[in-house]
């Protein structure tokens, strides 16, 4: 299988590092084809910006959507874009692999997606109808790969318990599982996350490798979260609210799950 790993981290002898390492051995020595989009190493550009169409805009303002869409249209993104796109092609899996800063990922993997994930490529697909707004949300131009985040937390574990006082995980998580992956069409496997990272000795790296490594040997077994999908019957169209003899009497994030 071929997995991509996007990794963002500005430290390569960080925990982060240290484990997209672990990663890229691993799924090596078990007969993946592995690529790594290093966005540091890289120096990878964050800002959208007309700059991001080798036409520059179109008209006599910047229209951060229909630039885009024009630029993939025609053929004419930059070609760090392109290269990016081509990769998530080829990727049966992709892997995220970040820090967990100020309660997201890094900016510079933000601006990752914001350039990649062009109109045309990720968003803005398929037919609108009374019955179908769009292939999004488990439909798309990435369905049918799987993805998987891999996070670092300075925290502890409880700090994001359901009652803890960040927030649930899966909560803080739900925009980039639900809104930046399943979105386009991947299947999201359960997220391995680390907690405490500064406090990682080498028995504790060592533990975290072998957990780890089991999720990478299962990665194309592993049920994935089981979110709706959009166009299956679940929500009112176009409203795209769930029905009301769905979840009764609930709502927030988990209710978008089944």
């Amino acid at each position: 299988m071929n997995v991509l790993i996007v990794y963002a981290h500005p430290e390569p002898q960080s925990l982060t590092g240290s484990l997209k390492n672990f990663a890229v051995e691993r799924l090596t020595q078990a007969g993946h084809q592995v690529q790594v989009s290093d966005l540091y190493a890289m120096k990878w550009k964050a800002a959208l910006d007309a700059n991001d169409s080798l036409e520059g805009a179109s008209g006599p303002r910047f229209d951060p959507s229909l630039d885009s869409q024009r630029a993939f249209a025609n053929g004419v993104q930059s070609a760090d874009i392109e290269r990016e796109q081509q990769k998530l092609r080829w990727a049966d899996a992709v892997l995220l692999q970040f820090p967990l800063w100020w309660f997201s990922m890094p900016a510079i993997l933000k601006g990752w997606f914001e350039r990649v994930y062009a109109y045309g490529f990720a968003y803005g697909v398929g037919e609108h109808s009374d019955t179908h707004w769009g292939d999004r949300y488990g439909e798309g131009t990435l369905a049918g790969k799987r993805a998987m985040l891999i996070v670092t937390a300075g925290g502890w574990e409880s700090h994001y318990a359901p009652r803890g006082i960040n927030g649930p995980i899966d909560d803080i998580l739900f925009p980039i599982q639900h809104g930046m992956l399943h979105y386009p069409g991947f299947e999201v496997l359960p997220p391995f996350v680390t907690y405490r990272a500064g406090k990682t000795d080498e028995t504790r790296f060592a533990a975290l490798c072998e957990q780890l490594g089991q999720r990478l040997d299962t990665l194309w077994h592993t049920e994935p979260i089981p979110f709706r999908r959009q166009n299956a019957g679940d929500y009112l169209i176009p409203q795209l609210t769930l029905k009301a003899h769905l979840a009764p009497g609930q709502d927030g994030f988990g209710v978008h799950i089944e």
